[in-house]
C-alpha cells in the first residue's frame, strides 16, 4: 500500500534524525547513553512516526507538541521557514527541565507540511546542584532554569540573545552549545528527508492520515480482544521513609483504555511530581507493551488512551511543583501500577515488576579549573515472565538508555570505577526468577557533590502469581578514612578518594517455585 510505504519511510526519517543527533552531540549523556528522542509530526500536530528511543520522551510528545503549538497560537507566534522553537518548561514540553525540546517546522513549496520534534537530556540546565536534579527541590525553581518557548532560530539564524541567556545559566555551557547544535542538525536532517518524500510522492499528508487511522484501528482491534471491564491496582513510591500511593483503575472497552488515577497521592513538596506528559507516557508504554506485535506507535494509537488524573495530584501537579524525579521515578511506578492492573485483565501475559528505578546518579564540581556535571542512570533486573526468567542488568520500562562506558567516564571526569558487575541473587525467587540487578562502584578523584534520586530502596519490585519480590536497592558511601554509611535520595559531599557503591534492585519473580 502506498500509505504504508510512506509511513515506513517516515519512521526511518525519525530514526536517521535521531542518529544524527547522537553522532553530533557533545555530552556523553546523549552521545553514549542516547538520552534523546525524535518524532515526525504532521501540520495538524499529530505524531506520525517516531524512532525507537526513550519511552518517557516518546509518549510525552503527544502531550508536549499539542501544548507547545497551543502556546504559540495563544501568543500569536507564527513559525516561518528556518525557525525553530526551544523550551524546557515541563508544564509545556511534558517531562522535566533537563529535557530540552526543539520544534522545527518543515516547509514544502511555501507551505507548512510537518514538524520535526526532538528532546535531549542536557546534563545540566542550571540550578543549585550538578546535573540539575535536586532531591530536596520543592519547586521547579530549585531544579534549574526554566526556558519558556523561544525562537532559538529565526529564518535560519541563531537567536544570539536567547542563546546567551541559556549558556550563561546552564553550568556546562560548552556541552549545552554542542548539544543544541546537535538538535538543530538533527532537525535539518529530518526536515530535508521529509521534503524529499514530498518531492518524490507529492503531497503525502493524506497518506500520513491513513497511517494514523490504521494505527487507531489496529490498536482498537487488539484492545477489543481483551476482556472488557474495570481493573484496579495500587503501588507505592517509597521516598525517604514515606510510601506514596499511586492508584489506577483501568477501564478497558472496544473504545480503548481509560486510566483513572483517583485516590493517588496529592502533589508533594518534593521533586516526585509527574506532569501529565509523563503520566501519559507511562500508561501508553504499558498498554503498548501489552499489545505486542506490530503497531504504528503514532497519534492513532495514542488517541485510544485517555487519562483521568486529578489536578494537584502526584500524577498531574500544578505549576510550579518540582517535577525532576517525576520524570525519572514516578514514571516507573506509574508503569508498574499500570502493568499490575493489566495483569488482572490479561493473566499469563504480563511479567512481574522490573527494578522500578532509574537509579539516578548526579555528580559535579570544579576540576582542573572548570565546572563539570555528570549524570547517568543504572539498570537493574527485569521481572520474571510467564514463559521465562527475567533479564539481568538491563534498563526497564521508561528508560531505554545505554550505560556510560567506563572508559569515557574516566577520560572526561574525575572518576575511577572500582566495580561493575551483576548483583547476583537480587532477583525475586519464583518458577521464573527475576533478573538480577547491578553493582556499580566508583571513587572520586576530586572533591565532588553527589546526589542520588532513586526508589525501590525500601519496597522490592513485586512478584506475580506467587513469585517473590526482588531485593530493594542500596547505596553505600565508603569514606577514605574507613567509615561507611547507607544513603538514600539525598545530596552528600565527597572528598577525594571516597567510594560510592550502588546496588540496584532485582526484578520480581513469576510463579511459585517448584518443589523437587
Amino acid at each position: 500500500m502506498r500509505w504504508e510505504l510512506i509511513h515506513r519511510a517516515t519512521e526511518y526519517i525519525a530514526e536517521e534524525a535521531g542518529i544524527a543527533l547522537r553522532n553530533s552531540a557533545f555530552s556523553p549523556n546523549i552521545r553514549e547513553r542516547m538520552d534523546h528522542s525524535v518524532a515526525i509530526v504532521d501540520s495538524e500536530g499529530r505524531i506520525v512516526a517516531q524512532a525507537e528511543h526513550i519511552p518517557v520522551h516518546l509518549g510525552s510528545f503527544h502531550i508536549g507538541v499539542a501544548n507547545l503549538l497551543g502556546y504559540l497560537a495563544r501568543e500569536g507566534v507564527e513559525l516561518e521557514e528556518g525557525d525553530a522553537v526551544l523550551t524546557n518548561d515541563p508544564y509545556i514540553s511534558g517531562t522535566h527541565l533537563n529535557d530540552v525540546m526543539v520544534l522545527y517546522p518543515v516547509y514544502w513549496r511555501g507551505r507548512l507540511v510537518a514538524y520535526v520534534a526532538s528532546k535531549a537530556h542536557y546534563v545540566d540546565v542550571g540550578g543549585p546542584l550538578p546535573a540539575s536534579l535536586n532531591p530536596r527541590a520543592k519547586t521547579i525553581y530549585e531544579e534549574g532554569v526554566v526556558v519558556p518557548p523561544v525562537k532559538i532560530l529565526r529564518r535560519g539564524e541563531l537567536n544570539k540573545e536567547a542563546l546567551s541567556f541559556i549558556l550563561e545559566n546552564f553550568k556546562t555551557p560548552a556541552a549545552a552549545r554542542g548539544d543544541l547544535e546537535a538538535q538543530l542538525a538533527a532537525s535539518r536532517v529530518g526536515a530535508a528527508r521529509v521534503r524529499d518524500l514530498f518531492e518524490k510522492f507529492g503531497d503525502i499528508s493524506g497518506q500520513w492520515g491513513e497511517a494514523v487511522e490504521y494505527g487507531r484501528r489496529l490498536a482498537l482491534g487488539e484492545i477489543g480482544k481483551w476482556p472488557a471491564g474495570r481493573y484496579e491496582a495500587v503501588d507505592y513510591l517509597d521516598w525517604r521513609g514515606e510510601r506514596l500511593p499511586i492508584r489506577i483503575s483501568l477501564d478497558i472497552s472496544r473504545e480503548g483504555v481509560v486510566a483513572d488515577f483517583e485516590g493517588t497521592a496529592g502533589q508533594v513538596e518534593a521533586p516526585l511530581n509527574a506532569v501529565l506528559g509523563v503520566t501519559f507516557s507511562a500508561v501508553s508504554f504499558a498498554v503498548r507493551s501489552a499489545i505486542g506485535g506490530y503497531l504504528p506507535t503514532n497519534h492513532g494509537f495514542y488517541s485510544v488512551i485517555k487519562l483521568k488524573a486529578p489536578e494537584g495530584s502526584l500524577v498531574n501537579p500544578v505549576k510550579p511543583a518540582a517535577v525532576g524525579a517525576g520524570n525519572l521515578e514516578t514514571s516507573q511506578r506509574i508503569a508498574d501500577v499500570t502493568f499490575l492492573a493489566l495483569s488482572k485483565a490479561l493473566p499469563g501475559r504480563i511479567p512481574a515488576a522490573g527494578s522500578g528505578t532509574m537509579m539516578n546518579v548526579m555528580m559535579g564540581g570544579v576540576w582542573r579549573g572548570r565546572y563539570w556535571s555528570y549524570y547517568e542512570t543504572i539498570g537493574g533486573g527485569s521481572g520474571g515472565r510467564p514463559n521465562g526468567p527475567g533479564v539481568s542488568g538491563v534498563h526497564v520500562n521508561m528508560t531505554n538508555t545505554l550505560n556510560t562506558p567506563i572508559e569515557i567516564a574516566e577520560r572526561e571526569y574525575p572518576i575511577r570505577f572500582t566495580a561493575y558487575t551483576i548483583r547476583e541473587g537480587s532477583g525475586g525467587r519464583g518458577r521464573y526468577p527475576g533478573g538480577d540487578g547491578i553493582i556499580r562502584a566508583f571513587k572520586v578523584l576530586a572533591p565532588t557533590t553527589l546526589s542520588i534520586i532513586a526508589s525501590r530502596l525500601e519496597i522490592g519490585p513485586w512478584g506475580l502469581e506467587g513469585g517473590e519480590p526482588g531485593r530493594p536497592g542500596r547505596i553505600t558511601v565508603r569514606r577514605r578514612n574507613g567509615e561507611a554509611a547507607t544513603i538514600g535520595s539525598e545530596t552528600v559531599e565527597l572528598a577525594e578518594g571516597d567510594e560510592v557503591v550502588i546496588e540496584t534492585p532485582g526484578g520480581g519473580g513469576y510463579g511459585r517455585e517448584k518443589i523437587l
